[in-house]
């Protein structure tokens, strides 16, 4: 075997195990909790050594705030494929909303645990700061999509940096209402007619 044959082979191994690890951790997490499931615990259920897992991640904190950060990605990327494709900005901010369904099918088993892993995040300078990076990157997502619906003429000439975190806040807010309270309102329905009472201060005249 060859050194390249020999490195992507190891490549792939090292990325199976990693896989291994953070499915593990997500199943344990899930069963006792965040606080409560030890590194122990993930080894077991992945069957590996704790040396294994350290060779990977160096903490507990660190698989969860990986497997935060690919959650958050594969919503991004939903995010970035509806903006590409949408006719205007206010199109776009409408499609977003109507994607808030699928959301609280994937939260619905995790967002507890995001909330109890961020409580002990909070006094871990470090990893409080990986933790609140993707936030930072939906602000400046709907920020930079604001600024393009004023350049196409379909948006008022509002501030973006504003009006991103208010859109933030108002999403993170209804995702944890349809999680926390399923039953407690069409939350797909409120989050359309939220941002169309959103748009309707924003949107051009002659462009709705």
């Amino acid at each position: 075997m060859s050194d390249e044959v020999r490195g992507i082979a190891e490549k792939q191994g090292g990325l199976e195990t990693r896989n291994r690890i953070l499915k593990a951790a997500e199943e344990c997490f899930a069963r006792y909790g965040y606080d409560s499931t030890g590194v122990a615990e993930i080894c077991k259920a992945a069957a590996i050594s704790k040396g294994a897992l350290y060779h990977h991640f160096p903490s507990k904190q660190a698989i969860f705030v990986e497997m935060f950060e690919n959650w958050m990605n594969g919503f991004a990327g939903q995010m970035e494929r509806i903006r590409d494709s949408a006719a205007s900005v206010p199109d776009a901010l409408l499609k977003m909303v109507r994607m808030t369904g699928l959301i609280f099918q994937k939260a619905a088993g995790q967002l507890p645990l995001f909330i109890e892993f961020l409580t002990k995040a909070s006094r871990e300078p470090e990893t409080w700061k990986a933790t609140i990076a993707p936030y930072k990157f939906f602000r400046d997502f709907f920020s930079g999509l604001i600024r393009r619906g004023i350049e196409e003429g379909t948006i008022r000439k509002v501030d973006p940096e504003l009006t991103a975190r208010i859109i933030v806040s108002f999403g993170a807010g209804l995702v944890m209402q349809g999680v926390f309270d399923p039953e407690g309102g069409h939350w797909v329905q409120v989050g359309v007619q939220g941002i169309n009472t959103l748009l309707k201060g924003m949107i051009e005249e002659g462009t709705e």
